[in-house]
């Protein structure tokens, strides 16, 4: 059985920051707008926001990872240092002429002895990052599976168990497959995100652009990369999530059970993007 926590979810804190800044209503309505199919051709606006910007900085300023520094060498800590509005204004003349910095490139020790290369964007960037995220997230948010739990708002491992629990008990399911796509994130192909992001309905071409510099933002001592997405940044966490919509809904073409073989369906579970998939069927 999982072990459940009494932690409070840092995921429930960021709703509540949002109540704060009074983007709940804003963010509500992206959801119901992209529930009906709408396309967004102007969330630049929402995205370059005063409260937007400032719910993001909340967001992240309370994240482990705001304490360590990029290439730049500034934390969460330099930002403190600047007045609010000053730091509204740069970040918003930023989002017009957007050029990521250099990503600081570690590597983290693994349980095996191998090590996993993780990339650090400057704090400023973190900070652009967390404001796009604010807006994407309700819109993608509204097309995802719906038993895809991974880096989800109020959706954990222990949601996706449950649901295998259901399932079983329900349907009479018993078999579990594991799969575990290698090396996924270092292999997203940034035209088929951005794609996906299009058809999804994230239509504002200022956005998409930003989107793909950040995608092929220049890692230090590696150079500019080709596929993958930036390995530690936010979007590293979900837009591959946003990628695999497309590679789920072939699973259950126009909701309908996809076939086992030719003509057999089968439910699905996410408890990552896509690495930690769980099939049940028959």
């Amino acid at each position: 059985m999982p072990t459940l926590t009494n932690t409070k979810s840092p995921k429930k804190k960021k709703l509540r920051n949002a109540e704060y800044y009074d983007l709940t209503g804003q963010f509500d309505l992206l959801y119901s707008c992209s529930k009906s199919n709408q396309v967004f051709q102007s969330l630049m606006p929402i995205i370059s926001s005063e409260e937007n910007i400032r719910l993001a900085y909340r967001n992240i300023k309370s994240n482990k990872g705001s304490k360590t520094a990029g290439v730049d060498k500034k934390t969460i800590l330099g930002l403190q240092k600047w007045e609010t509005d000053k730091l509204i204004r740069h970040l918003q003349k930023r989002l017009n002429f957007y050029t990521p910095n250099q990503i600081h490139r570690v590597e983290i020790p693994k349980a095996n002895g191998k090590t996993r290369p993780l990339g650090i964007p400057t704090i400023m960037d973190r900070l652009i990052q967390q404001a796009i995220l604010q807006v994407l997230e309700p819109i993608c948010e509204a097309k995802f599976h719906e038993r895809s739990n991974g880096f989800r708002p109020n959706r954990s491992t222990e949601n996706a168990m449950a649901q295998v629990y259901k399932i079983i008990q329900l349907q009479n399911l018993h078999y579990v497959v594991d799969i575990d796509i290698k090396g996924f994130f270092d292999n997203v192909s940034h035209g088929k995100l951005l794609k996906q992001m299009w058809t999804m309905g994230i239509r504002d071409k200022k956005l998409l652009k930003i989107i793909s510099v950040m995608l092929k933002a220049e890692v230090a001592g590696i150079g500019f990369p080709e596929k993958g997405t930036p390995q530690g940044s936010l979007f590293r966490l979900y837009c591959p999530i946003s990628y695999s919509t497309n590679w789920i809904g072939g699973l259950r073409a126009n909701g309908k059970p996809c076939p086992r073989n030719t003509n057999m369906p089968f439910p699905l579970f996410l408890t990552a993007p896509i690495v930690g998939v769980l099939h049940i069927w028959h």
